[in-house]
């Protein structure tokens, strides 16, 4: 049997599979995600057509191995155990699949319960990634989620009972009414589950145009306050045991979500479902948004594209510095012919002048540039001099 992230079969390229179920009890206040409430005909509806996608469009990647499987949304866990078990079969009816192959799902805890967990674990999903946010309720509601702290260490207890043991904990900053002191205890008691999670992602709230927090934005920690909290949570995981890998993700040895890596490495991956994204090669494309045409077998691709060089090489760059293992100067000469100096000069100089980047030599002696803790914080800055126009 295949070690986890081992290369695929001789012959064949590695895959990863995103799957988007577009369902929610109801749209968290923050929420621009394609999704939102739909009753069980449409939800039946939705996983046949997903099915039949699945199957009609799998010729195309008969060279790929899947590696990865994310079901994102909305939120999957809304669905049967019965029609994730369908998918999945589905899956590995149409593709060639890795024999160990990370498969991983968005569970909120508003939706849990044992007769779901056995069932999505018995389906094939082997990583659970669960919402919880905040420990603190009234930050909860602030966020119009649908669960409360007890909802979340109740699911997280069945998950554990149900054999899953990579288990990621979704958790934010910036969250309206959110302190230093309520940051650090929702914290402290993720890291004191039993067993503990094996990774833990902390995202900054971002007020997203369309969304009821942009009409009707609240009342949210000022910037410095909003810094502080991401840094505290970034120390505070350090010293649990938890290594930073990406801007806002952290894991334990060898738990680093391997789907994640795959977008960040510009690695293939396929969309199935609603607005799903694919980018196979350097090609892009977008499944149509539009819900009832999906249900009639009308899919529409749009956005398609074909990247120019230097669109690669933006992303080469925007993608791979969210990493903290940051680029190889190397395989960036390789991909696009020129060196990242001639590509951007002056630019990796002057960031590192400012300790915003740093340049090291790895064990085998090949250059790598990163992002500094304090580059980090400030990414977007740094990421916009990476633009070409």
């Amino acid at each position: 049997m295949k070690a986890p992230g081992a290369a695929p079969m001789s012959g064949l390229k590695a895959l990863g599979i995103y799957i988007h179920i577009p369902f929610c009890l109801r749209k968290c206040l923050y929420c621009d995600f394609l999704s939102g409430p739909a009753d069980l005909e449409v939800q039946e509806r939705y996983v046949q057509a997903l099915c039949r996608e699945i199957c009609e469009e799998s010729g195309a990647y008969k060279g790929y191995q899947v590696e990865t499987v994310f079901l994102g949304g909305g939120t999957p866990s809304l669905l049967k155990g019965e029609q994730i078990f369908r998918i999945l079969e589905t899956l590995y009816g149409s593709f060639h699949m890795a024999e160990v192959c990370e498969i991983s799902m968005e569970m909120n805890p508003g939706t849990a319960d044992w007769e779901k967990m056995t069932a999505f674990r018995k389906a094939g999903i082997n990583r659970l990634s669960i919402g919880l946010q905040s420990a603190c309720d009234e930050e909860l509601k602030a966020l119009g989620r649908i669960h409360n702290s007890d909802d979340f260490f109740h699911a997280y207890r069945m998950a554990g009972e149900a054999g899953f043991t990579n288990i990621n904990v979704d958790l934010m900053t910036g969250i309206p009414g959110q302190t230093p002191e309520s940051c650090r205890d929702t914290l402290w008691k993720v890291v004191n589950l039993v067993p503990s999670p094996v990774h833990i992602s902390a995202y900054r709230l971002i007020v997203e145009e369309g969304t009821p927090f942009y009409e009707n934005t609240p009342s949210l920690p000022g910037e410095e306050q909003e810094r502080h909290l991401f840094e505290m949570t970034r120390d505070f995981l350090r010293q649990q045991g938890y290594q930073r890998y990406e801007i806002s993700n952290y894991a334990k040895h060898g738990f680093a979500c391997r789907h994640n890596q795959i977008y960040w490495r510009r690695g293939s991956y396929a969309g199935f479902g609603t607005g799903a994204a694919s980018l196979i090669e350097n090609r892009r494309f977008t499944n149509s948004r539009d819900l009832e045409s999906y249900l009639n077998n009308e899919r529409k691709r749009t956005d398609c594209q074909c990247l120019s060089l230097s669109e690669q090489m933006e992303e080469f760059m925007f993608l791979g510095l969210r990493m903290t293992e940051g680029i190889s100067t190397r395989q960036f000469r390789e991909n696009f012919g020129k060196t990242l100096d001639q590509a951007y000069p002056g630019i990796i100089d002057k960031f590192c002048g400012q300790g915003l980047l740093q340049r090291r030599i790895s064990d085998k002696g090949e250059e790598w540039i990163s992002l500094t803790s304090f580059g980090m914080d400030v990414s977007n800055y740094v990421m916009a001099e990476f633009l070409l126009q």
